[in-house]
């Protein structure tokens, strides 16, 4: 398996530009998944946005059926926050979880994040298989 290098900056909200690294971290598997990822500083300290999408290309109708089936619960256990991001060509959801110091804990917690997003969304395939008259007008 391919490991990948990710590398979380710190973005300032003014501004929006990418201002300081602040770290990197290797994860094998699943990177595939992972958009963007940025970290911002918050009133509760530095806080991480990280983007998450789908590997391959979703049809039309599959869209909203992603949406529909995917279960942001299933994260609960790695992330604070999972949020729906439309506007996209395929589904993506954005996931914000405290920063670590500890690179170790980053790129176990980065791995268990793309891991749980990767079961949903085979879950979410095999659930939405046959649901495309569903989703379809006739």
């Amino acid at each position: 398996m391919e490991e990948a290098a990710i590398v979380l900056m710190l973005k300032e909200k003014e501004s929006g530009f990418l201002t300081k690294e602040l770290g990197c971290y290797t994860v094998s598997g699943k990177e595939s998944l992972l958009d963007r990822i940025y970290a911002e500083e918050t009133d509760d300290g530095i806080v991480v946005h990280m983007a998450l999408g789908c590997e391959k290309e979703a049809e039309d109708w599959e869209y909203d059926a992603i949406f529909d089936y995917y279960d942001a619960d299933a994260l609960q256990d790695v992330v604070d926050i999972v949020a729906e991001e439309e506007g996209h060509l395929n589904p993506v959801w954005v996931v914000t979880f405290p920063f670590q110091d500890e690179a170790e804990a980053m790129e176990q917690r980065l791995s268990a994040i793309l891991q749980a997003h990767d079961a949903e969304l085979q879950s979410v395939y095999a659930a939405i298989v046959d649901k495309k008259d569903d989703y379809c007008e006739q």
